[in-house]
């Protein structure tokens, strides 16, 4: 049986990127170690999660700017409230500034198994456009030692679709993120979102993104030149160059399986309700103070709003969806118009169906959401 996984959210970051909206500030002179013992008190709090978890996941934010006796402690405090099994994969995610052989020596110590790269570009154009704190030198040497340091799984993050980049450019970021060693890539195309920097530069007219005819043709180039280099694209913007290499974190939540969440903005998923924290650090931290869940919403699903979710989500994945499966757990069936759509969708060349399966092509990968959206009615 699959266990459930966990999601620790360190909020803090030296700098805050211009195309970033999580839930991240600063953290200038903050005291890391009343951070760490606020999220012990939340687990203690979420004692009673019945799900044995099997994964455990530091992401943010920048969670490398723990030091690792914090590190440390805070991994000793969450086995010793939390269900956490024997051997439980644990993921972190880190910056390329924070990467020296000292601390690589102690994560790797502290049982990290999967380290996360947050490279975005080895381009210093475009890592100054990012407003990224590493340079492309500093990338690469990053890339190195981790991949020296002998963890099972080292991955890099890069995003695409930068208003000035070309292939050749793009191509050069691949291939320099994908020495021998890096097993797992991630590549997500860059996106302004709202409230960001890059948005109010947007409304400025001083950025324009580029159009979705030409973010069509960088996703399938991005595929294809990463297939080419052995790597199995195994999710929309997720790569692995062998099949355990894949995230056995981030699938639980393509797969619906249970989540607990803790720190500011985290969300926990039960398999029939979702709960998510309060957002704002000192918000999270008054409930937990006071002694209460730090929840700032909950929704219980009903079992079309799951069926739905469930298609939407493995749409979003090459093996795609078993509609015999929607039926028998929810008693979830297309509609007449999502049926006839769905064979519009196949002549397209965007879905194969075979049998009960609806799987994307590698085009139908590119639009899986609306695809999964326009089904779904």
């Amino acid at each position: 049986m699959e266990g459930a996984g966990l999601y620790l959210h360190c909020p803090f970051c030296s700098f805050v990127c211009p195309y970033c909206d999580f839930a991240v500030r600063r953290l200038g002179d903050r005291d890391l170690g009343g951070f760490v013992a606020t999220i012990l008190r939340e687990a203690e709090l979420r004692a009673d999660w019945p799900e044995a978890i099997d994964s455990i996941y530091l992401g943010g934010g920048t969670p490398s700017l723990l030091p690792p006796a914090e590190l440390e402690r805070l991994l000793g405090g969450l086995r010793a409230r939390l269900p956490i099994v024997p051997g439980a994969v644990l993921h972190l995610e880190a910056n390329p500034e924070d990467v020296d052989d000292e601390a690589l020596g102690a994560w790797r110590d502290l049982g990290v198994r999967f380290l996360s790269l947050g490279v975005q570009s080895l381009d210093d154009r475009a890592l100054r456009f990012l407003g990224r704190r590493h340079d492309a030198r500093g990338a690469r040497q990053a890339i190195a030692r981790a991949v020296a340091a002998g963890f099972e799984v080292v991955s890099v993050d890069l995003i695409f679709g930068l208003p000035d980049q070309d292939r050749a450019r793009w191509l050069a970021d691949i291939e320099a993120a994908t020495p021998p060693g890096v097993d797992h890539l991630s590549c997500y195309q860059l996106t302004v979102k709202p409230g960001t920097l890059f948005s109010r530069r947007v409304e400025l007219g001083r950025l324009a993104e580029i159009g979705d005819e030409e973010q069509g043709r960088f996703f399938a180039f991005t595929h294809e030149v990463l297939e080419a280099r052995g790597f199995e694209a195994y999710e929309v913007s997720n790569f692995a160059r062998r099949p355990d290499a894949r995230s056995r974190h981030n699938r639980k939540y393509w797969r619906q399986v249970p989540y607990l969440g803790l720190g500011p903005a985290a969300h926990s998923f039960t398999g029939r309700e979702r709960f998510w924290n309060e957002a704002e650090e000192g918000a999270w931290t008054a409930a937990i103070q006071a002694d209460r869940l730090p929840e700032a919403g909950r929704e219980r699903l009903e079992d079309l709003d799951l069926a739905q979710e469930a298609l939407l989500l493995g749409l979003r994945c090459p093996e795609g969806v078993d509609l015999a499966r929607l039926e028998s757990r929810w008693s979830f069936r297309p509609s007449a118009r999502a049926l006839a759509r769905l064979e519009t969708f196949v002549t397209a060349g965007l879905l194969e169906h075979e049998g009960t399966r609806i799987k994307p092509s590698r085009r139908g990968l590119a639009v899986a959401d609306s695809i999964a959206a326009d089904l779904a009615c």
